[in-house]
Formats: C-alpha cells, sequence, structure tokens
C-alpha cells in the first residue's frame, strides 16, 4: 500500500509534468516556427537594406560603387552614340526599310523644294518643320536637309538671279536678301558665291 500511494503521487506529478511540457511543448515549436519566419521576412529586407548600405560602410566597395557610378554615364553616352548612329546609318541608304515613313517623306520634299524653288538648306528645313508649311518632325527634318544631295551654292545663284532680273535689285541689296532670316537664309559663303557670279 504504502508503494502504491507513493507511486500514485509521483505518477501523477510526472503526468502533470509531461502536461505541461507537451503544452509548452507544443507552444514552443509553434513560437519557435513563427520566429523563424519573422526572422526569414525580416531578414529578407533588411538584407536589401544591408546590401544598400554595404558601399558606405567599406572602402573597398565604396571605390567598387564610385567606378560603377563613373561608369554609368558612359553606358548612356554609349547608349546616345547608337542613337545617333542609327540616322548615320540610315543616312548612307534612304530606300533602307529601317528608316521611317516619315523621314522619307520628308527627304522627298526636300529634294523637292531644292530643286524647284531653289531653297536654302535653313529655308527648307524651316518649311519642313513650319505649322503653315509640311509640320514635319524636327528629327524627320534634319535627317532630310544632312541626307539629300544638294548644290547650295547654285541654289543661291539662282535665287541671286531672280532678284536680279524681276526686282532689279543692286549685287548688295541681294546679298542681304538672300542671308537675311527673314529672306532666304544661306550663308554668307553662298550669298558671296551667287552675288560674284551673276551677270554684269
Amino acid at each position: 500500500m504504502r508503494n502504491t500511494t507513493q507511486t500514485l503521487p509521483v505518477n501523477a506529478d510526472s503526468a502533470g509534468q509531461k502536461k505541461k511540457k507537451g503544452l509548452f511543448g507544443g507552444l514552443g515549436c509553434l513560437g519557435l516556427l513563427i520566429i523563424v519566419i519573422l526572422i526569414a521576412v525580416v531578414g529578407g529586407q533588411g538584407g536589401d537594406k544591408d546590401k544598400a548600405a554595404a558601399p558606405s560602410t567599406s572602402s573597398s566597395s565604396a571605390e567598387a560603387t564610385s567606378s560603377a557610378d563613373t561608369s554609368a554615364p558612359v553606358v548612356e553616352e554609349t547608349e546616345a552614340a547608337d542613337e545617333t548612329t542609327a540616322p548615320e546609318k540610315a543616312a548612307e541608304d534612304p530606300t533602307s526599310s529601317s528608316v521611317p515613313t516619315e523621314y522619307k517623306s520628308a527627304l522627298s520634299k526636300a529634294n523637292s523644294y531644292a530643286k524647284t524653288m531653289h531653297m536654302s538648306k535653313q529655308g527648307v528645313y524651316d518649311q519642313l518643320t513650319s505649322e503653315y508649311g509640311q509640320k514635319f518632325s524636327p528629327e524627320a527634318a534634319q535627317y532630310a536637309v544632312d541626307t539629300m544631295t544638294a548644290d547650295w551654292n547654285e541654289n543661291a545663284l539662282e535665287k541671286a538671279k531672280d532678284y536680279q532680273t524681276q526686282m532689279h535689285m543692286s549685287p548688295e541689296k541681294i546679298r542681304d536678301q538672300l542671308t537675311s532670316e527673314f529672306g532666304e537664309k544661306f550663308t554668307p559663303e553662298e550669298a558671296d558665291y551667287a552675288v560674284q557670279h551673276l551677270e554684269p
């Protein structure tokens, strides 16, 4: 009997302890799992912050960052260079399928203005982009005047002849009209050529 009474409380206590351990053990595992998940989530976000903050903490990574910073504009310049070389490549072959239709149309109009109306390069560009003219984009107009083949000296001479025969202007007045920003917009060199080659 003594053994039974002594054994029963011991068994009851150990059963209680097992229940307590089981209860706390279950919560402990659940709590541990929650903590691990929180650490993983916070650690993932903190890892990005640590990566961002890392260059400021070490001199070697700061040097790497500074070299990366200096190389970034080079990449942008390279991209810009690629953009500027595209029209140049298109200029080599205006009939190429890589040339936008607007550019081809602007080039066709530009050639027409230069041949039939004897316009200056600047005059052609202004006519192509004018809201009262052709309304081409500045890029298309620039492509056209850069790609077209025209003898601007001869165009200036033809305009000078018109002013001489139809409006009876003096050579100096013709020169002024040819170079005026409100007139024909030829360069001074083109105007000089025209005036020098007028019939006396």
